[in-house]
């Protein structure tokens, strides 16, 4: 704020709490000097949400106590800390391999970040459901099918064998085993059936993942595809 700010925001708090008035020039003089040393770097007003005037305001309501400069600069100093806490440095567009520009155009965009000028710029968060898909992401899994090219899921089959032979199943129009819970080794929706072995004491050692459901669990998934089939026809 400039001397005239500083004026205007003093004039703005004298109408709201009179204590703060003072009649004699020399002692008018004083005050804004020194509210401008103090809260000179301090903008009246910025585009996103900074106003000295209800800083000012805030203060008045709520404390018993005569306004002071700090009253005016603490909240603009957490308007600050927040802004830039929220703030994720955008890529540059300047050269990479000019160091000096690079750092520039990062301090700058800080800078008008903390002065309330432009709005921190926040990284995207991870979408879930496919109304947070981007566009042009949407058109390429329609292009190939899947998040996962084929060559790299091929790739991936040997390691996950129980996976592999789930999407084989489902490619082939068959019913999806592990959509349904396991009655015989109580597998829940989604995981692999598990083999136990047990000790010479009857109880259970390990349990090891199949590569293939158990019969059971395959029967169940089939008699419950036509219910599938007509929720699907319904929706």
């Amino acid at each position: 704020m400039d001397r005239r700010e500083v004026a205007a925001l003093l004039a703005y708090i004298g109408r709201l709490d009179p204590r703060t008035i003072r009649t004699h020039p020399g002692e008018a003089g004083d005050q804004l000097a020194q509210w401008h040393e103090l809260i000179g770097d301090v903008p009246m007003a910025t585009q996103h949400g900074w106003d000295a005037r209800v800083a000012a305001r805030q203060h008045i309501r709520t404390s018993p106590y005569q306004i002071l400069p700090a009253d005016i600069a603490r909240p603009w100093e957490s308007y600050r800390h927040d802004r830039l806490a929220r703030h994720t440095d955008p890529t540059p567009s300047a050269d990479p391999d000019d160091q000096a520009a690079w750092t520039a155009e990062l301090v700058g965009t800080r800078r008008a970040v903390a002065a309330g000028a432009a709005q921190p710029a926040q990284a995207r968060a991870i979408t879930s459901g496919r109304n947070g898909l981007d566009p042009r992401l949407e058109a390429r899994l329609r292009e190939i099918g899947s998040c996962i090219p084929p060559a790299a899921r091929a790739a991936l089959a040997p390691h996950r064998p129980a996976r592999a032979a789930r999407e084989a199943a489902i490619a082939q129009g068959l019913p999806d085993a592990l959509s349904v819970r396991c009655e015989w080794c109580q597998a829940q929706p989604g995981e692999p059936c598990r083999r136990r072995r047990i000790g010479p004491d009857d109880n259970v050692r390990i349990t090891t993942p199949r590569a293939t459901p158990h019969p059971g669990r395959l029967d169940l998934a089939t008699d419950r595809q036509p219910d599938r089939a007509q929720q699907s026809a319904r929706a």
